[in-house]
């Protein structure tokens, strides 16, 4: 027996109860499918904009991390020149802009964590000129080498215009570090050496 051999054998009642149910199904299906279809659709696209925006703070932190691994570099190769004495290069770049030093003095070393030492000179010159001051402190800035001047005092000399006496103290910072990890290299290289 055929299904419409079936639907014909129900009685009114029941036909337009089963033809009810049908279109009911059809309804909701023809509904549901649209709606579903539209909210997967729309938690793709949230899910998507999640992964770009993941992706863009992922290239801004690259961005960042480049320029703070060349500005550690650029400091580390900073430190890896060897810095000449810190009286003679201050007397240098003091005489290179026609300054007299007076008087200079090592302070203590201070030491910074564990891998960084600060050699401190305490420097005092009389009857400067501004000018060639500030090029000195210029010069010791823009030297190359891991240097500041971490104090400063400049005081005007009464009745004569553009002279001063100043007392500073220029700081020369030394990474230790490096040392400890050439010498176990050389041991081994001598270990080596000497096996038959």
């Amino acid at each position: 027996m055929s299904l419409a051999e079936r639907i014909a054998k129900l009685e009114p009642r029941e036909r337009t109860l089963l033809l009810g149910f049908a279109g009911t199904t059809a309804a909701a299906i023809f509904l549901f499918v649209p709606i579903y279809l539209h909210q997967t659709v729309s938690s793709s696209r949230d899910q998507n904009q999640e992964i770009r925006d993941f992706l863009e703070r992922v290239t801004e932190s690259r961005d960042k991390i480049a320029k703070r691994k060349s500005a550690r570099e650029a400091l580390l190769a900073r430190y890896a020149k060897k810095m000449p004495p810190l009286a003679t290069f201050v007397e240098d770049a003091a005489k290179a802009n026609g300054v007299e030093i007076a008087e200079s003095s090592a302070k203590p070393d201070v030491p910074h964590g564990k891998k960084y030492v600060e050699h401190v000179l305490s420097v005092r010159m009389k009857k400067v000129g501004l000018a060639g001051f500030a090029k000195t402190l210029e010069k010791i800035e823009k030297s190359g080498f891991p240097v500041s001047i971490t104090k400063l005092k400049l005081t005007p000399r009464a009745g004569e215009p553009d002279s001063y006496d100043v007392e500073m103290h220029v700081s020369a910072f030394e990474r230790k570090g490096e040392a400890k990890k050439e010498q176990p290299e050389a041991a081994d290289a001598e270990g080596a050496e000497e096996e038959p």
